[in-house]
């Protein structure tokens, strides 16, 4: 039994779960202010009421995801001083920086912006108004950045010192950790990932209505501005992960080789699409390659060198003393892989019914329209499964350290904190959040499906509109 209650692990579950989870709230969060800003900004131009409506139902999408992002982020913080008091204690000088900046400026920001947004339809002129979103969507973006930074430290340490008499890292450069390489290269990635996700979300509503003939030429919009915003943001994705790459094998070479489950050192490194063999990788059976792609990808030349597992582990030993300090190489392996594919297929998606929805394209028969209709609904989770396994790699490629090269997971765990106690809040907190996951999935798509409102075109424009008030 003893097994089953080990605080490490458990206090390891718990956190990952809490924040896949939180993590499912925050790019639609991100994405879904800037699809409400840009429909607002299209309306405040030509006048036309679709655009209106349109920002009135993305903009409540985007309240109630918000509210329960917030919810779930409190908790996620308090996960450190829970089960992670030595991680607390040893990096707080550098880690509580960041993420105090983002609650005091950019949370509270961002706030401001959204009550001003909620409750001045009809008080503030129209150009303030449209600010005001425009607003909330920068805020968050910067409340995204400098979470990030936080979490870049702990992916390459950065302006800091060490005090051997307190045994812990001290800040001395605020402005080095805030300009992480890493953390340079993974805001954009993560912000475009958060648009592809809005973007397929929109496509979805819109392909709900559009399945049964409701709100034709405003869906229409929708449908075609998701499928633009998904593309386009694909291809930024694609450019700013080529630049994570190279900031993740300069701070981190260990990720990389088991990203790809290499353990010699390779020229002219191939990358695998997909393989057959052993779990950890060391054996292989069978594998679909494409030649130079993992050097390419790793330093930009054809015929770079990318360092093995086995390489990096002599290394590290000499460095830092004896231990594993491999990932679990299957899930880096796998999840690398998951990241890239579910990303690609989500645009590929978009990319074919741009081709296939243009103006000059045949009529189709209802049943392929219907079916047309169903596969964008069912491909809308795509960036979000895409964005949460690519957080499982870039976190579980960092072990066996929580800091990289400063401390291990292990030692970061509380020590007065039994396993049992970590079992029940783990419970606890599994029942809240499935109760959470519920609340939130219904009254999204209730928003969803009762649609944009009806507005004529010589309507008030600044009347409070209902469907945002309800949230509140």
């Amino acid at each position: 039994m003893e097994e089953f209650f080990d605080p490490l692990a458990l206090a390891r579950w718990q956190f990952g779960l809490t924040t896949l989870y939180h993590f499912i709230f925050v790019p639609l969060t991100i994405g879904m202010a800037l699809m409400a800003a840009i429909m607002q900004t299209a309306w405040y131009r030509t006048h036309d009421v679709k655009y209106l409506r349109l920002t009135r139902l993305f903009g409540k999408i985007f309240l109630i995801n918000f509210a329960m992002g917030v919810v779930t982020g409190i908790v996620q913080e308090f996960q450190f001083g829970m089960n992670w008091s030595e991680y607390s204690r040893f990096v707080g000088d550098v880690f509580g920086a960041p993420l105090a900046i983002e609650g005091l400026a950019a949370f509270f920001l961002e706030a401001t912006f959204i009550g001003l947004w909620i409750f001045g339809w009809d008080k503030l002129p129209r150009l303030a108004h449209l600010m005001s979103i425009w607003m909330v969507f920068f805020a968050s973006a910067m409340s995204a950045y400098f979470i990030l930074a936080a979490n870049a430290f702990m992916q390459n340490p950065v302006g800091y010192t060490m005090n051997t008499e307190r045994g812990r890292a001290e800040l001395t450069s605020l402005w080095e950790v805030l300009s992480n390489p890493v953390v340079l290269a993974a805001f954009p990635h993560t912000i475009l990932a958060a648009i592809m996700f809005a973007a397929t979300v929109m496509i979805a509503v819109a392909a709900w209505h559009l399945r049964r003939n409701q709100h034709l030429e405003t869906m229409r919009t929708a449908l075609k501005a998701g499928l633009w915003t998904n593309v386009l943001a694909f291809m930024g994705v694609g450019l700013s992960g080529d630049q994570l790459s190279l900031a993740m094998v300069d701070a981190q070479p260990m990720k990389m080789a088991a990203a790809e489950g290499l353990y010699e050192t390779t020229n002219a490194a191939s990358f695998s699409i997909f393989t057959l063999g052993t779990p950890d990788g060391a054996s292989e059976l069978f594998s679909i390659r494409i030649p130079h792609l993992l050097s390419l990808l790793s330093t930009h030349t054809m015929n770079g060198e990318v360092e093995g597992i086995n390489d990096l582990q002599a290394q590290y030993v000499t460095q830092f003393g004896p231990g594993d300090y491999s990932p679990i190489i299957w899930i880096t392996y796998w999840a690398f892989r998951w990241m890239i594919g579910l990303g690609v297929f989500s645009a590929l998606v978009s990319l074919v019914m741009l081709w296939m929805t243009r103006a000059k394209a045949p009529q189709r028969s209802a049943l392929v329209q219907d079916r047309l209709w169903r596969v964008l609904i069912w491909t809308a989770p795509l960036p979000m499964m895409a964005s949460l396994v690519g957080w499982v790699f870039t976190e579980m490629g960092r072990q066996p350290w929580i800091v990289f090269g400063l401390m291990k997971t292990e030692a970061a765990v509380s020590p007065n904190v039994a396993g049992w106690q970590v079992a029940l809040s783990l419970a606890a907190f599994t029942a809240i959040y499935g109760t959470l996951a519920v609340v939130e999935f219904k009254l999204i798509r209730k928003a969803a499906q009762e649609g944009p409102p009806e507005i004529s075109q010589g309507e008030d424009d600044h009347a409070e509109p209902d469907s945002l008030a309800i949230v509140y």
